[in-house]
């Protein structure tokens, strides 16, 4: 153990700092790549993916075939339908997967990878477009394929050059680059994301404030005028720990918890609201996402956000719900 242990770095920081500076370094030779050689074929796959009548189907073996699955599964969630087909797996049927209208995009930083042959010859067989994503310009894939997107040769991390590291995270790079870009040109918007992430956090963010927020009844709403007594009932009764002024049907203020500890004394309750409230509330829109609103009350350390469209008060939320939702 003593002899195997001493081949390595005595400090473990320093490992870790020269392992992200070799894969950032191979980050910064893509992005020249990006901006040089492979402007052009990158444009000409983003044509194909973004045209394409069937899937886009991504293969590839051992770490890029796990990248392979992540690109897959991150153009699928960004509204490109892709799927992942083992290459190995591929030569024992799953080829029945593949069909005119799709295009392949293969994974292999060699490009040599014996379990691609089988599904190499077939995009060429039936006239499929097969992309290939490697750093080997003269392999067999790179050859046979019809858009090449060249890697860079960069060094791995690993110290004997031997496990993929940062072969991998060129791979992974240009992936997440070609879903953003896919994105980009078809305006996928927030509301597209949620319809792939309807579950988790994610989905609880991209919600719409009109769809949660409280309206009607509800409202802890008050005219301008109305005095501090009759307010603070409206306002225990609706529970917000607010209640809004309008004026003519228009947001004009609104008085919190807050306003009541700054004007507390003996003739509070007979002021009427607008000496009380707040004038120029914060506010947001019904067709604005739930993160936003929790940005707004986390920025502004207040529970509760009234929603308006212009100055109209149509509805409110309040910290509460965004929980519940799990916002936050």
């Amino acid at each position: 153990m003593t002899a195997f242990a001493s081949t390595f770095p005595s400090s473990g920081s320093s490992s870790a700092i020269r392992t992200v500076e070799t894969e950032m370094a191979g980050l910064r030779a893509l992005a020249a790549a990006l901006d040089g050689a492979m402007a052009a074929p990158f444009d000409q796959v983003l044509d194909l993916m973004a045209t394409v009548s069937g899937r886009v189907i991504v293969t590839g073996v051992g770490k890029s075939g796990h990248v392979g699955a992540k690109i897959a599964a991150t153009l699928a969630s960004t509204g490109t339908t892709a799927f992942f087909v083992h290459s190995s797996e591929a030569n024992h049927g799953d080829l029945g997967m593949i069909a005119k209208g799709d295009v392949v995009l293969a994974l292999s930083w060699s490009g040599e990878t014996a379990e691609l042959h089988g599904i190499v010859s077939y995009t060429r067989r039936f006239g499929i477009p097969l992309i290939a994503i490697t750093s080997g310009a003269a392999s067999t894939l790179a050859i046979a394929a019809d858009v090449l997107l060249l890697l860079p040769q960069a060094p791995e991390a690993c110290p004997h050059g031997l496990a993929p590291t940062t072969s991998t995270t060129l791979q992974l790079a240009l992936g997440d680059a070609l879903a953003v870009a896919l994105l980009e040109r078809r305006g996928f918007t927030p509301g597209d994301f949620r319809v792939f992430h309807p579950g988790g956090q994610l989905g609880a963010r991209l919600t719409k404030i009109g769809d949660i927020m409280h309206t009607g009844e509800e409202l802890p709403l008050v005219a301008s005028g109305t005095m501090m007594d009759e307010a603070i009932v409206v306002m225990s009764r609706k529970g917000f720990g607010c209640v809004a002024v309008v004026a003519d049907g228009l947001l004009a203020g609104i008085v919190t918890d807050g306003d009541l500890r700054r004007h507390l004394g003996p003739d509070l309750l007979s002021q009427p609201v607008d000496v009380v409230m707040t004038r120029q509330p914060k506010t947001i829109e019904p067709d604005m996402l739930a993160a936003k609103a929790l940005e707004i009350l986390n920025s502004a350390n207040i529970t509760a956000l009234m929603v308006a469209r212009g100055r109209e008060p149509v509805g409110i939320i309040h910290m509460h719900d965004l929980l519940r939702l799990g916002v936050a």
